[in-house]
């Protein structure tokens, strides 16, 4: 059975710090693997217990949650009207 490497984009090597140098694959046994075309850096990427379940909260989950919590109300006004120019 062939492996088949794909490069992950934006990802950075923990060991020589290369960008756009990480390709993963799976092994025969369903383990998953990274490794560095650069510097030949590899490892086993084991799934955490505490990464199973719910996903962790994300940054963008927090803002959203920030948008929905705080609401202004914006009036426009017509800058062209003269009853509403000051000078």
């Amino acid at each position: 059975m062939m492996k088949t490497k794909r490069f992950i984009a934006g990802a950075v090597c923990p060991s020589c710090g290369a960008m756009d140098s990480i390709r993963m694959f799976r092994s025969e046994t369903q383990r998953d693997y990274r490794e560095c075309v650069e510097c030949d850096y590899s490892d086993v990427m084991d799934v955490s217990p505490a990464l199973e379940g719910d996903l962790p909260e994300a940054r963008i989950t927090r803002e959203e949650k920030a948008l929905e919590e705080h609401t202004d109300v914006i009036r426009f006004v017509d800058a062209s009207s003269p009853s509403d120019a000051k000078h």
